[in-house]
């Protein structure tokens, strides 16, 4: 089952049904008016939403064009989004450019923290910022679940149960301000903007034999400026898979329906070393961050620059047909202008 939301004069948009194909949609009023509500009884709520879904492959169901620009991202706003850092590659590489060792618990326990939730950007929506240079803008492609309740203390297999929806994100960061901020020990805050989320979300049933153990073993396509940048398959090299994810998240607290957690930057190594660009044969990578610190390991400094204004960011997931799973998230920098 494929659900997306459908931008309109609220703040949480319209739940509706996409067909597969992500062509047609049924709208779904009378089950749940948005996905959070939809989540919120799910018990219920999920069996309906599946008959609706059954019926719109059939043609018994009313539809309507599914259009992805139309689409919010599927929970325009959320209670809650944590994202980890499940490809350890990617935290040991950005570590090693800055000469620092990484502590073994990473390998054993979860990076993760607590992202604004308040505001989420349209898959097609502009990133909007007020410097280009400053800030280092950078995009992290990734693959992220929506979980039913989840009680304190839920084990992995417990927690991989609750995933109900999975989708893709790029989450925004901000490079230049990372390091200050950190630097605070007080974690990340103005250098994590708001995220986009692909304009569909599915089932785990709908991703097949690609859902396996807590991972979607498929290339998370990462195009920067219309050309390959990233070809990173997601279940590769990922350490700690989503049900551990979400366990980590849920040790000291519950999980509330409609609670988001994120893998963090999907990334592959390359015969146990660093990755190599899609240009030269390699997966490439999700983020300009990883390309930056390879450089910085094999020549001494980063010759690839962080995004401008007027850069373009893709980022997509296809099915061993090559059909969109996800649809895509599409987005262009563009400058603040303060009204």
């Amino acid at each position: 089952m494929k659900l997306a939301t459908l931008r309109d004069s609220t703040r949480d948009g319209k739940l509706v049904v996409v067909s597969k194909d992500l062509t047609r949609c049924s709208e779904v009023g009378h089950i749940a008016r948005t996905l959070q509500a939809a989540l919120d009884d799910w018990e219920h709520a999920g069996p309906r939403l599946a008959r609706v879904a059954e019926g719109l492959e059939t043609g018994s169901q009313p539809s309507m064009r599914f259009h992805e620009h139309d689409a919010a991202s599927p929970l325009p706003r959320a209670y809650q989004w944590a994202d980890g850092s499940a490809y350890v590659n990617h935290v040991e590489l950005v570590r090693k450019a800055r000469n620092a060792e990484m502590p073994e618990s990473f390998w054993t326990d979860p990076l993760m923290y607590q992202g604004g939730s308040d505001s989420f950007l349209d898959p097609r929506g502009d990133i909007v910022m007020a410097d280009d240079q400053a800030f280092g803008i950078d995009m992290e492609g990734e693959v992220a679940v929506i979980v039913d309740d989840v009680p304190m203390g839920a084990s992995a297999e417990e927690a991989r149960d609750a995933i109900r929806l999975v989708m893709l994100v790029n989450d925004v960061s901000l490079r230049g301000l990372i390091p200050a901020e950190l630097g605070k020990g007080f974690g990340f805050f103005q250098s994590k903007p708001s995220s986009a989320f692909s304009p569909v979300a599915v089932t785990p049933d709908e991703l097949g034999d690609a859902w396996k153990d807590g991972k979607v073993h498929l290339p998370l396509c990462v195009d920067y400026n219309g050309k390959p940048f990233g070809r990173a398959n997601a279940g590769v090299d990922m350490t700690f898979d989503f049900g551990q994810l979400v366990a980590h998240a849920a040790k000291t607290r519950p999980l509330c329906a409609g609670t988001i957690v994120g893998s963090g930057t999907v990334s592959n190594k390359l015969d146990g070393g660093p990755g190599k660009p899609v240009s030269e044969g390699g997966a490439g990578y999700s983020c300009i961050a990883e390309i930056r610190t390879i450089e910085t390991i094999n020549d001494g400094k980063p010759k690839t620059p962080f995004m401008k204004f007027g850069d373009t960011v893709r980022i997509e997931m296809k099915d061993k047909s090559g059909h969109s799973i996800f649809g895509a998230i599409e987005q262009t920098v563009r400058k603040y202008e303060k009204n």
